[in-house]
């Protein structure tokens, strides 16, 4: 097993900052429970995942489910899209004797939320990005379904080191192979995990031994 493969996944970004035990739940105890909205959420990327992974499209170009990675913040992922628009104030790319400004895509289903879990996802790729290709990019996007909307998201250094210091929180819960207790929020009934999470694991220390429990009941 290379170092790579210990590095977090960034998708589980958005599930930290909707729940720090559902993200442990997924990504440390490897549970996981379909519901319509990670269904449909599914099927949504599929489609946008067969498209040309290397696209021109007017002064653009589109490079579809690109994986990305930083070392330094140990996070790896794939990108939705990445958008290479022409631009004299962008940065060389000899593979297409042109310069490009860089702006990571998100597709999400539904319409924009009230946090900033989608956004804080596209910040940790754009990071990746930076890291990667050794440029600085100013901002990422989303796009929604529901909507049929396209909001940019500004790389501010704030968000920048919000960022980081999630995927730091992260990483030492990984390390520590910790999965925080139960704590009940409105957000628990949106939860494709509430059946394994509440309210009975609050009577237990993990998703494991719940579900060894019922095994043998």
């Amino acid at each position: 097993m290379t170092k790579e493969d210990d590095y977090l996944q960034i998708a589980g970004i958005q599930h930290f900052a909707f729940c720090r035990r559902q993200w442990a739940l997924i990504h440390i105890e490897q549970a996981w429970a379909d519901n319509f909205f990670t269904i449909d959420g599914t099927i949504k990327h599929e489609k946008v995942d067969t498209g040309k992974t290397d696209e021109k499209i007017g002064n653009k170009r589109v490079l579809r489910s690109l994986p990305v990675i930083s070392h330094t913040l140990g996070i790896r992922g794939i990108c939705d899209a990445v958008e290479l628009v022409e631009s004299d104030a962008g940065e060389y790319f000899s593979k297409y004797d042109a310069k490009y400004t860089v702006i990571p895509v998100e597709y999400k289903r539904g319409k924009s939320k009230d946090d900033l879990s989608d956004q804080l996802q596209v910040v940790a790729q754009a990071l990746c990005l930076e890291e990667m290709l050794g440029i600085e990019i100013t901002e990422g996007a989303l796009f929604y379904h529901e909507t049929r909307r396209r909001e940019v998201v500004p790389l501010t250094e704030a968000i920048r080191d919000y960022v980081k210091q999630m995927v730091a929180e992260m990483n030492q819960y990984y390390t520590r192979q910790y999965t925080p207790k139960v704590k009940v929020t409105k957000r628990c009934k949106a939860c494709s995990l509430q059946n394994l999470c509440l309210p009975e694991l609050s009577k237990v220390k993990s998703a494991t031994e719940y579900m060894q429990r019922r095994l043998t009941e």
